[in-house]
């Protein structure tokens, strides 16, 4: 299929990418993503809940935030026991590096950060990047407080005069060759872990823990003829929490819409964290947190066990995650038949295996949803000989038996320290998004 982005102005085109700019550079790691989402939720008259408290059982605007992970439900007026959910599921985090523990390391006069690879980042394109390490420091007391550093490591790759053949054949020992420099000088004398606690207003004996990644410190930037690409560091999954965050925000006000006789639902956006790592962790997608969020939400509303599971009968996942546009470089790594172009709408995730969620119901509500924003879209299913990878798409399903189904936009350089799409695409996936969340009438 072909497509256009929705109908807007490319004034509002520009208002939505510089928007999904400043969340991107907002969100270094999976913490300062939810925290931005918290924000911009806290502005949009949502509540934030603690986990520990008791819940209003009436109308209104919430979210919980666990660790890096963020869900947000509007409730509407007059929904009931069985009132069915749509949900928007994503993922914060992306590949990278992680600090590990006594971090300050050197070799050679040069002071270096001791780092883990995080999840299944393309190593070559975090090369010779200005990087920034971003995350949360926990003092003794169980505090958490965000931190980030702007460019202050660079993995440096050797020259081509001292390796004649990196040119034919790159091979990155992970171990000794993907450690950053941050500066020269006496390695007796630096303390990496005392000077995030500085920038964080702390001194480091009172840093106990930390969870720090890298980030790719350069700026988004549009590009290309007409501006029509955008290229930025962790869109793989940002894009998608972006979009289900500004259609949550534009959806209407709960106390309003009437869920009565079954025409409504309760929305949620449910933004997981670990994704790269498999999700099996307590703000992951195989964790707990939705099914206890929906659980407690259905709880304020008086559900037994068994309306309960009617709710989720009638209840709907769309799993929204960046997929492959087709690489012109590279077109034998596509399906011959179903080639995703950039710029020509939101994929539909296919795969036999499912590996993505996505059967013959779930995708005639995504080609229902389209039309009712406006979008087209477009099919995306793997070469037979390129393993497929994998969504919280699957995990949701099967750990709700909700009904769920896989879409995202096209990228180019997916889990590269910076990848590339076409503009109306992240423009097109919130629009459906925002009709997926409009109540059925």
């Amino acid at each position: 299929m072909t497509s256009t982005a929705p109908s807007d102005t490319a004034a509002s085109t520009t208002a939505y990418i510089d928007d999904f700019a400043r969340f991107i550079t907002a969100s270094p790691s999976s913490y300062h993503a939810a925290a931005e989402a918290a924000r911009r939720l806290d502005e949009g008259g949502f509540t934030r809940l603690s986990e520990s408290d008791e819940w209003p059982a009436e109308p209104g605007r919430r979210y919980v935030v666990r660790d890096g992970a963020m869900v947000a439900w509007l409730q509407p007026a007059g929904a009931g026991p069985t009132t069915p959910f749509r949900i928007l599921g994503a993922h914060t985090d992306s590949p990278g590096f992680k600090l590990k523990p006594r971090p300050t390391i050197g070799s050679h006069g040069w002071l270096q950060a001791g780092v883990e690879v995080y999840g299944g980042p393309l190593l070559n394109s975090w090369l010779d990047r200005e990087l920034e390490l971003a995350g949360r420091l926990v003092t003794r007391d169980g505090v958490e407080h965000l931190v980030r550093t702007g460019p202050f490591l660079r993995i440096p790759q050797l020259a081509i005069h001292l390796d004649r053949d990196a040119n034919t054949g790159l091979t990155l020992d992970r171990q000794r060759h993907l450690t950053p420099v941050f500066g020269v000088g006496d390695l007796a004398q630096a303390d990496l872990v005392g000077h995030l606690a500085g920038l964080a207003g702390l001194t480091g004996a009172e840093v106990a823990g930390y969870d720090l990644l890298t980030a790719d410190s350069q700026a988004p930037a549009r590009f290309g003829q007409d501006l029509a690409l955008f290229a930025a560091g962790r869109m793989d999954n940002l894009s998608s929490v972006h979009a289900g965050l500004v259609a949550l925000l534009a959806a209407g006000d709960p106390a309003q819409v009437s869920s009565q006789g079954g025409s409504g639902q309760i929305s949620v956006l449910a933004a997981f964290d670990h994704e790269e790592l498999g999700s099996q962790t307590r703000s992951g997608a195989s964790g707990p947190l939705l099914g206890d969020i929906l659980t407690r939400i259905g709880a304020g509303l008086g559900a037994s066990v068994s309306q309960r599971l009617r709710a989720y009968a009638d209840s709907w996942c769309v799993s929204a995650d960046a997929g492959h546009s087709v690489h012109p470089n590279y077109p034998e790594k596509h399906d011959t038949a179903n080639l995703p172009i950039a710029g020509s709408g939101p994929l539909l995730k296919i795969n036999a295996t499912q590996r993505y969620a996505t059967d013959a119901a779930g995708a005639a509500l995504w080609a229902r949803t389209c039309a009712a924003a406006g979008v087209e879209y477009q099919e995306f299913v793997s070469n037979n000989t390129v393993p497929c990878g994998s969504t919280i798409g699957p995990l949701t399903a099967t750990r709700l038996g909700i009904r769920t189904v896989d879409v995202g936009i096209p990228l180019l350089s997916m889990h590269s320290a910076r990848e590339l799409c076409h503009v109306n695409d992240p423009v097109a996936l919130s629009a459906a998004i925002g009709a997926f969340f409009a109540p059925e009438r």
